[in-house]
């Protein structure tokens, strides 16, 4: 696990994948930062976090305001907002690390693999912002259904690409400081993988009526 103590906004940081990593990043000592567009809203989600964990390390405010603040920022969005939000924060996110959680789920058919024309999201995101943000893909594979559960050890792990080696590097501590164990997977182009796979995952819930199917990576050892 990382000893490094970061501070993290987490733009739709209020809801639950958001909050979830918030408070397990919190309960390791992060700094963290709900990002939202609705004050109230994130006051409530920061003092539930901090009544969760027992700190005072979670804070909310505008999302912009967060991100200039961070050293690395994770976006936690649906799809449907995730080039929107993007484009109002792109100046801002020069020189960050952004770790991309978002999926291409197109309601109502969530549970079938409904890629963009771009193939991934997240590359498409890349492309946008350009070489001055490093964009990692990680956490879409992970269920929010335990993440606030901080002593649940959750049986997922979390694929983490990016064309930048020390990003990768930043993606796969956090999630180890959240309790999972992180995959090296290698370059963005590879994230096609793990948003493909959530909608997969959706349906095997269906399919066996459980809240929380995860992948497992065997034969890779300990970091």
């Amino acid at each position: 696990m990382s000893l490094d103590k970061k501070t993290i906004c987490i733009v739709g940081g209020t809801g639950a994948e958001g909050s979830g990593l918030a408070a397990r990043w919190a309960a390791h000592g992060h700094r963290v930062i709900i990002g939202s567009r609705d004050a109230s809203k994130a006051r409530s989600t920061v003092d539930a976090i901090n009544a969760l964990t027992g700190k005072k390390n979670v804070e909310g405010m505008e999302s912009r305001a967060g991100v200039q603040q961070a050293d690395v920022v994770v976006l936690t969005v649906p799809f449907s907002a995730q080039r929107s939000t993007v484009e109002s924060l792109k100046d801002v996110l020069a020189g960050k690390v952004l770790i991309d959680v978002t999926v291409p789920l197109v309601p109502p058919k969530v549970s079938t693999v409904q890629l963009p024309e771009s193939d991934s999201c997240v590359v498409a995101v890349q492309k946008f912002l350009g070489e001055q943000t490093k964009v990692v893909s990680a956490f879409q594979n992970v269920s929010a259904h335990k993440l606030k559960d901080l002593n649940y050890e959750i049986e997922c792990d979390v694929l983490v690409a990016s064309d930048d080696v020390n990003a990768r590097q930043v993606g796969l501590s956090l999630a180890g400081d959240a309790g999972l164990k992180g995959i090296d997977v290698g370059p963005l182009a590879n994230s096609v993988v793990a948003e493909s796979l959530t909608s997969v995952l959706i349906w095997i819930n269906r399919k066996y009526k459980i809240p929380d199917a995860g992948i497992k990576i065997t034969g890779v050892g300990g970091e």
